[in-house]
């Protein structure tokens, strides 16, 4: 028999489950390095917010995050990934570290 006699997997022929089995494991393991990655991400950013703040620049940079739009575009492009969605996600990304740099220089931020 290729279902599981149980019904726990909905009458899912036994490859199909071991393939979607295997491809969620895949995706776990992504989702945990992208986390990782924004969180070493911030860890910089918070370095910035700090150095930003001790000499009295301003939390956002409107040309800098231009500039990182684009280049994001562009690699969301040769990676086949919507550059629209990418440019959500980095202004998503953006925004928050503005927030911090700005809990930063209020002061209201421990130091790292």
């Amino acid at each position: 028999m290729t279902t599981s006699d149980n019904g726990d997997n909905g009458g899912i022929d036994q490859s199909v489950q071991a393939e979607l089995d295997r491809l969620r494991g895949s995706i776990d393991n992504i989702d945990a390095a992208v986390v990782h990655m924004l969180a070493e991400r911030f860890k910089c950013t918070q370095q910035v917010g700090h150095l930003k703040a001790a000499h009295h620049l301003p939390p956002a940079d409107p040309a800098r995050e231009s500039r990182q739009i684009t280049r994001l575009r562009e690699l969301a492009e040769s990676a086949r990934l919507d550059p629209a969605f990418a440019e959500k996600l980095l202004n998503f990304i953006i925004a928050e570290v503005i927030r911090h740099h700005e809990t930063i220089a209020d002061g209201s931020a421990p130091r790292p």
